[in-house]
């Protein structure tokens, strides 16, 4: 596979996008949720399924059910970027695809209670991903890191997926970032962007566990799990209706409150997770013990932080 052609092949679909988007006001307009305050072209983050498209039709069409599921997905999730679609029509569709991505994994072949830890682990990822997109940079800076991850223990430690199919997901995050992770982003993610890359993301994650059996894997996802998990619970907390909008995140408070470019709290995420999983080579012959260690460090930085800062958002 030429690579360099693939990313000038997904730098001007992404492009073409951009019109269409324009064309047919596909925006993303401010609201309470929201830390940016200009109305910017939405749904760039479609360029994610576009790749994974390109890898299926090159690659004698390798893992169906996953891409099928993918499609699904990313169809109702653009959708719901033109036009907001019912939460239950979207429930189904997240339901059915998680489905079809576990039958590719084979996870139907193992006990009961794998499929009802992987239905919870996925609705909690696609749901943390989609929360976490609220600034420019975070969605694709992280999912970079977690790919360049992925590939290093494909290629250096376990084989578990075709290296080209990652390479493809590289660069449609390139060709994204280009666009977003700017003081002035061109386009965000949306929830096609958003939800697809977290779907892919949790497919190459899933696959990597199940060939290893291996769960310290999930120290991967580690510091978007802890920001989303103990937010929840914050709003918990407050008696909160945690389905609607909210500016409550760790991330949201750098940008809004404390006035942190959001270029900057990306980069902190970014490299916070990075240096995670670097960690998780170093300490791999005590991989468990790494992840609860990461997962108590995490949730006491949080802690503090909240406890430091969080009069500021109480004061709006």
């Amino acid at each position: 596979m030429n690579y360099f052609f693939i990313f000038v092949f997904l730098f001007v679909i992404e492009l073409a996008y951009f019109k269409l988007a324009d064309y047919f006001n596909i925006i993303d307009r401010p609201n309470e949720r929201s830390s940016h305050s200009r109305i910017t072209l939405r749904g760039g983050g479609i360029i994610f399924y576009i790749g994974v498209l390109l890898y299926f039709l090159l690659n004698d069409f390798q893992y169906p059910w996953f891409f099928t599921g993918l499609t699904l997905i990313a169809g109702i999730s653009f959708a719901d970027d033109v036009r907001p679609q019912s939460s239950k029509l979207r429930l189904l569709v997240h339901f059915i695809a998680m489905v079809l991505m576990f039958y590719q994994w084979n996870l139907f072949s193992l006990s009961w209670y794998f499929t009802i830890f992987a239905l919870i682990f996925c609705t909690g990822i696609l749901n943390a991903y989609n929360f976490m997109d609220g600034i420019n940079g975070i969605t694709g800076g992280y999912s970079l890191v977690l790919s360049v991850t992925l590939l290093y223990i494909n290629q250096f430690q376990q084989s578990f997926v075709d290296p080209k199919f990652i390479y493809i997901v590289l660069l449609a995050l390139l060709v994204f970032n280009f666009f977003n992770f700017r003081t002035k982003a061109t386009c965000f993610a949306g929830d096609v962007g958003s939800v697809s890359i977290a779907f892919i993301l949790v497919f190459l994650l899933g696959l990597l566990i199940i060939k290893t059996g291996d769960f310290s894997y999930l120290v991967l996802l580690s510091v978007y799990g802890v920001d989303t998990i103990l937010t929840i619970i914050h709003r918990l907390i407050l008696k909160e209706n945690i389905a609607l909008p909210h500016r409550k995140h760790a991330y949201q408070i750098m940008a809004n409150e404390l006035r942190i470019p959001h270029v900057v709290v990306s980069l902190i995420y970014i490299s916070l997770q990075a240096l995670i999983c670097i960690g998780l080579f170093v300490f791999k012959s005590c991989s468990y013990y790494y992840l609860f260690s990461i997962i108590i460090i995490l949730s006491v930085a949080y802690i503090l932080f909240k406890k430091k800062n969080y009069h500021l958002h109480q004061q709006l």
